[in-house]
């Protein structure tokens, strides 16, 4: 009878210690893991982190993308552009012209004859178109009087195929050349055609307008 009950405090005492290392185990693995709440708490760290890393790649990004500056397009430009002008020794208002076609690019020569109404006959300039001065694009084109190069540049991107020119009669105040203060005379760009006609290529209404 003593033997049964050495017996049975040993089962019962193994039986309580299996028992309590099971316990043991549990809550060891338990305190390992996080809880529900840390998880979840991780888990928005993450998602800010990630958040934050690819925002900082956008931003690094957009500081090394290269800033590209609008070019300029000129509907003025005369910059492929030569002529001679020929005209009278002493006109101021010629010269002044000069500069301003030169001022948008155009190659400028410059000649002065004895009988400027000669180069107005070889180049076909009508006699009501004639005016201080003329100039000759190495094309062949002809431009009379204080034209705009806005108008010189327009044209010869484009000439009309009936067309020599263009003319600007009457020395208008106010026409690039002709420049007197604020005052500006409404005047209009004449299209020269091959068999000696003319007809309205602009109508200029305002100073602005010509630019």
């Amino acid at each position: 009878m003593r033997h049964n009950n050495s017996t049975y405090t040993y089962k019962h005492h193994k039986i309580s210690s299996h028992i309590l290392l099971v316990a043991l185990t549990s809550l060891l693995f338990a305190c390992s893991q996080p809880s529900t709440d840390e998880q979840n708490i991780q888990s928005v760290s993450n998602d800010k982190s990630a958040t934050t890393d690819s925002q900082a790649v956008q931003t690094s990004a957009a500081e090394i993308e290269p800033v590209m500056t609008p070019v300029s397009d000129s509907s003025t430009s005369l910059k492929n552009v030569s002529a001679t002008v020929y005209k009278t020794p002493d006109c101021g208002c010629c010269e002044d012209w000069i500069e301003h076609i030169e001022s948008h690019g155009l190659n400028a020569s410059v000649q002065h004859p004895e009988d400027l109404s000669l180069f107005k006959d070889r180049y076909d300039v009508p006699q009501q178109m004639r005016t201080c001065h003329t100039a000759v694009t190495a094309d062949g084109y002809v431009f009379e009087g204080h034209v705009p190069t806005k108008y010189m540049a327009q044209f010869l991107a484009s000439p009309p195929a009936q067309a020599i020119g263009l003319a600007v009669p009457g020395m208008p105040v106010g026409s690039p050349g002709m420049e007197q203060q604020d005052k500006f005379m409404p005047y209009q760009v004449m299209q020269m055609n091959k068999d000696g006609t003319t007809e309205v290529y602009a109508d200029i209404t305002s100073a602005q307008q010509q630019l």
